[in-house]
């Protein structure tokens, strides 16, 4: 994906946002949002933002969120607070999406963070969003997602591996990964829970989840289902954390599945 910049103010000082558009643009159709998960940017999600896009017909928009990819670093020694994600969607999302005129309706597509961040964009702008996947999502902390977060750690210290790995989709990789690993290892992000806040999304809303995913239980999407009256799940068996791309045929028919005949809101 080719990507270009969008400078933005976010947590009082200005940024710089890496952005990538896949997909024809359609007239009528919404347009899909994709948001990353904890380790992920632009370059990360490969080709698949624009199978997606390819298969529904409509545009994309692709972003690296900051710390990430080629978006502004994390300052050195800065500590995400618990409530990192509500100012993502809350703060960020909304400022990226009106420096692009995008004012809706669009669809959410998040995977893991970016699922989190989906739901409670979803939740607190209900009449903006038309739909939302939310891929290995995740809703409160679970003992599964600290194990798998520490293990991830532990590589990361170990060798360079890890590193070199994922210093293919991030300019300043250990922005990108201690951001994400510091917050969610903090003692106070433990009793993190966005399960309450569910209760304010109306949008037709797909939940995905892996069997054999290493970060979460089917608990997540099982409690998102139980809080959004008509929520579609999806379960894979032979999956793990990243749905889309261990079962991307199954993801992509489940997604059209859930816009087609997709109503703009009024």
């Amino acid at each position: 994906m080719n990507s270009s910049f969008v400078d933005l103010p976010f947590g009082g000082r200005d940024v710089r946002i890496e952005v990538a558009w896949v997909g024809p643009e359609t007239p009528g159709r919404p347009p899909l949002v994709f948001l990353h998960e904890g380790l992920g940017s632009v370059a990360m999600w490969r080709d698949f933002p624009a199978r997606l896009c390819t298969a529904l017909g409509c545009r994309g928009l692709v972003y690296s969120r900051p710390g990430y990819g080629r978006s502004t670093p994390r300052p050195a020694g800065e500590v995400w607070a618990p409530d990192y994600l509500h100012a993502q969607a809350l703060d960020l999302l909304p400022a990226l999406l009106e420096r692009l005129d995008i004012r809706g309706p669009y669809v959410l597509f998040g995977h893991s963070d970016g699922g989190s961040i989906s739901l409670i964009h979803a939740a607190r702008f209900p009449r903006r969003v038309a739909a939302a996947v939310v891929l290995a999502p995740h809703i409160h902390v679970e003992p599964v997602a600290l194990a798998g977060i520490r293990a991830a750690r532990a590589a990361y210290l170990a060798t360079d591996e890890m590193r070199r790995r994922l210093a293919r989709y991030h300019d300043d990789v250990d922005s990108a990964f201690f951001a994400w690993n510091d917050a969610w290892l903090a003692p106070a992000f433990e009793s993190w829970n966005i399960e309450a806040l569910l209760d304010g999304i109306r949008c037709p809303l797909l939940a995905i989840q892996g069997a054999e995913d290493e970060y979460g239980t089917m608990a997540q999407i099982d409690g998102i289902a139980a809080r959004v009256p008509g929520t579609t799940l999806l379960k894979l068996d032979d999956c793990g954390h990243v749905p889309h791309r261990d079962r991307p045929l199954e993801v992509i028919e489940a997604v059209r599945a859930l816009l087609a005949g997709l109503a703009t809101p009024g």
